[in-house]
Formats: C-alpha cells, sequence, structure tokens
C-alpha cells in the first residue's frame, strides 16, 4: 500500500518538509558512500549512526562487538568490559542518534520514507507551523530510536532512516486529519481511502514485521505512538481555549 497523494491542501508552502527531503536526499547521493560499495556502507554507518548497544552503555563499539555482526554469527554481542579500544574512539554515540535521522539504506529506503514524509508532512507543518514542526520531527525521531534501543539494548547493528520521525508526522496526521482521503496504489489499483484507515492499517502491519527483514519496526511504534500523543494533546488545547 503506496500513498500517492492526499486530498488535504495546505494554507502555505511547506518550507521545512522540503528543506527535510533536500537534506535527506543530499546526504545519501553527497555523503553516505555508494550502496554497492558494502565494506565502505558499513564502515561509514558504524561510525556515524545510532546502535542500540552503544546508546546503552554510552560508549563506541570496539572491534570484538563489531566482528560477530559482520560475520553473521551474532548480532547482540555487546559488552561494556571490552578489553580492546573503540574502533571509533572521538563518535559520540548519543548525537548519531539524531545523523541516523538522515541516514538511508538504499534508493527504495530513501525514495519510500520521502514519499511518506511529503504526503503526511506538509500538514503537519502546515498545522504546527516551521518551528514546532521541526522540534516535533527531530524529537519524534530520537523517541523513535529510544523504542527500538528499548527492545534491543544489546544490539550492535547500526539503526538508520527517516522513518521514525515519520510515523511520529502520521501519527499526528491520525488525530487532526482522519477522515482526508489518501491516494493509494493497492496491489496495481489506484483507490481513495480515508486517512484513518491507512493509517491504523499501517500501524496494526508493524507488528507482523519479519524480524530477519532488518526493519526497527519498535521504532516505528514508537515515533506513531508519540506522534499521536502530541496531536491529542495539542487538540484538547485547542478546544479548551476555544471554550
Amino acid at each position: 500500500m503506496i500513498p500517492l497523494r492526499d486530498d488535504n491542501p495546505t494554507s502555505r508552502t511547506a518550507w521545512v518538509t522540503i528543506a527535510l527531503i533536500l537534506v535527506n536526499v543530499g546526504v545519501y547521493f553527497l555523503v553516505q558512500p555508494g550502496s554497492v560499495d558494502i565494506a565502505a556502507t558499513a564502515r561509514f554507518n558504524y561510525e556515524h549512526a545510532a546502535i542500540p548497544c552503544e546508546v546503552t552503555t554510552g560508549e563506541p563499539l570496539s572491534l570484538d562487538e563489531i566482528q560477530p555482526a559482520l560475520n553473521g554469527t551474532s548480532d547482540s554481542h555487546c559488552t561494556s568490559e571490552s578489553p580492546l579500544p573503540p574502533v571509533f574512539p572521538g563518535k559520540h554515540v548519543f548525537l548519531a542518534v539524531l545523523l541516523s535521522m538522515f541516514l538511508h539504506g538504499g534508493l527504495l529506503h530513501l525514495g519510500g520514507n520521502m514519499l511518506f514524509l511529503w504526503v503526511f508532512g506538509n500538514n503537519i507543518e502546515d498545522r504546527l507551523g516551521p518551528v514546532r514542526y521541526v522540534l516535533f520531527y527531530v524529537t519524534a525521531g530520537i523517541v523513535a530510536t529510544f523504542a527500538h534501543v528499548f527492545l534491543q539494548p544489546t544490539s550492535t547493528i547500526p539503526v538508520i532512516g527517516a522513518s521514525g520521525a515519520i510515523a511520529g508526522v502520521m501519527g499526528a496526521y491520525l488525530v487532526w486529519f482522519p477522515n482526508a482521503r489518501v491516494l493509494s496504489l493497492l496491489f496495481f489499483i489506484v483507490a481513495q481511502i480515508r486517512a484513518k484507515w491507512w493509517l491504523l492499517l499501517w500501524f496494526a502491519s508493524q507488528f507482523f514485521v519479519n524480524p530477519n527483514e532488518g526493519v526497527a519496526w519498535a521504532a516505528h511504534v514508537g515515533g506513531f505512538v508519540f506522534g499521536a500523543l502530541v496531536a491529542l494533546v495539542g487538540r484538547q488545547r485547542r478546544q479548551l481555549a476555544s471554550t
């Protein structure tokens, strides 16, 4: 199920959403190594991306923690007492949580995320305004990453992608624009679906993700719930202010 556009016009141009898309695209093509070079990509991600084990221990990974994941023998060889020095000693493991939101694993990953961001993000930006929208987006991404870390605290696999932050945007959209119609591609059929059904179906599907697919479903769920809660609080405040 792929969203193509929504029937929900905005009152102003979504400059922040456009800027976020441009930054993500720019980082992928100008900063990240080409996805064909697997070794360079792995090195880049371990040096710059958020890794649950690092967030849990507060320290960059050592070689004996990284190597099992690269060899495919263990993706949770996490310890705070490694005899070896960190592979990237200058890495700031908490800043990496922010940087990870702008890294992607391939063109399909990037393109899908940017499509979702454009379809749902422009209306959330319109509702919040540019400054609050930036704060909301970044916070949703951070909450999403920590939701993933909470469930997989010893994982040594890098977490990359904007999907956690975008899930927050989608959660807010569900609360604020539940009856907007979303033009969607469904198995080669184009149909209009109300946002509440589209988004609830997407949310439910996260609990059926194959764990071997490498999808950080907990980040999606965490970001979505955060966005929905923020929107609910915002709607309640607006109702109180109008009475």
